[in-house]
């Protein structure tokens, strides 16, 4: 598995490949990621221009602490291999390969990654967006051990496609694939973004599902329109009084007097080691957020 560094990705905003200026304006959002797209986002005629734009924009560099990922097309396109390569060799964060459906594809893309030279610690985020996906997540998610992948996106719109199901605002119809997938991405240490809102001017409605994408246990969230990028960044950063509590928990477990404990009362609540464990993520988070928005 490919080491990333740690990172927030509360917001990861998709970008079309075809479009120049949208390229251009993702260098000055204030998203954590981006992913600049080869796939769903451009026309069949218009691939291989893409292919050229994207890759030459990421090798110009310029998008500061800005993760950036290039989606490209699925490997059974006859752009996939091409996408592959010529991603590699701009030299990304990351490449995201759609339509992930078994262990062997991610070793598959992992491999092709090698062969066109892309350093050792270019990541491999995978698309999860199949019913054939959700059954297999387990196998998919251990494959991670020996190949580049670090993270998973749900493709939710394919996910209501496939199974023919409504997209409803509590996504009760997909509940169970988004279970499995944050099952296995945990098992393994992955990154798990959720999928998109669609409708762009449902601004109450884009922050509900944050909020429950966060508390299922999103890492953060991937975004249509850079309007989304603020209210996602918000509302999955960690609250400052749970930071606060936090920095006092892992504090109290330092203290000499506390060494070997396994419970203390801190601020009249009784906390556990495993708490302490959390309480480390969340400052984690909440100091790597603080660098990322200082730096730009």
């Amino acid at each position: 598995m490919t080491t990333a560094p740690a990172r927030p990705r509360r917001s990861v905003l998709y970008m079309p490949g075809s479009n120049a200026r949208a390229l251009e304006k993702a260098r000055n959002l204030p998203a954590d990621a981006l992913i600049l797209d080869l796939e769903d986002a451009v026309a069949p005629d218009a691939k291989e221009e893409a292919r050229a734009q994207v890759c030459a924009a990421v090798a110009a560099g310029g998008y500061g602490k800005r993760e950036v990922i290039i989606r490209v097309n699925a490997l059974t396109t006859e752009w996939g291999e091409a996408d592959i390569a010529a991603a590699a060799a701009a030299g990304p964060d990351g490449i995201l390969v759609p339509k992930i459906n078994s262990a062997a594809e991610v070793e598959t893309a992992s491999k092709l990654m090698d062969k066109a030279g892309a350093k050792a610690e270019m990541q491999l985020w995978a698309m999860m967006e199949t019913p054939v996906a959700m059954l297999q997540a387990q196998s998919i998610a251990a494959s991670a051990v020996n190949t580049r992948m670090t993270a998973w996106v749900m493709g939710t719109n394919d996910i209501a496609k496939e199974l023919r199901c409504a997209h409803t605002p509590e996504r009760l119809p997909m509940m169970t694939s988004l279970g499995l997938c944050l099952l296995a991405a945990r098992a393994y240490g992955l990154v798990i973004l959720d999928g998109v809102y669609n409708d762009i001017k449902d601004e109450a409605g884009f922050a509900a599902m944050c909020e429950q994408g966060r508390d299922l246990g999103f890492d953060g969230k991937t975004l249509i329109h850079p309007s989304q990028v603020e209210p996602c960044n918000r509302i999955f950063s960690p609250d400052p009084m749970e930071v606060e509590f936090s920095r006092l928990v892992i504090n109290a477990f330092k203290l000499p007097e506390n060494a070997g404990k396994g419970v203390l009362k801190v601020e009249g609540r009784m906390v556990e080691l495993l708490h302490a464990e959390i309480a480390e993520r969340v400052v984690a988070v909440a100091d790597a957020i603080a660098e990322l928005e200082a730096t730009g």
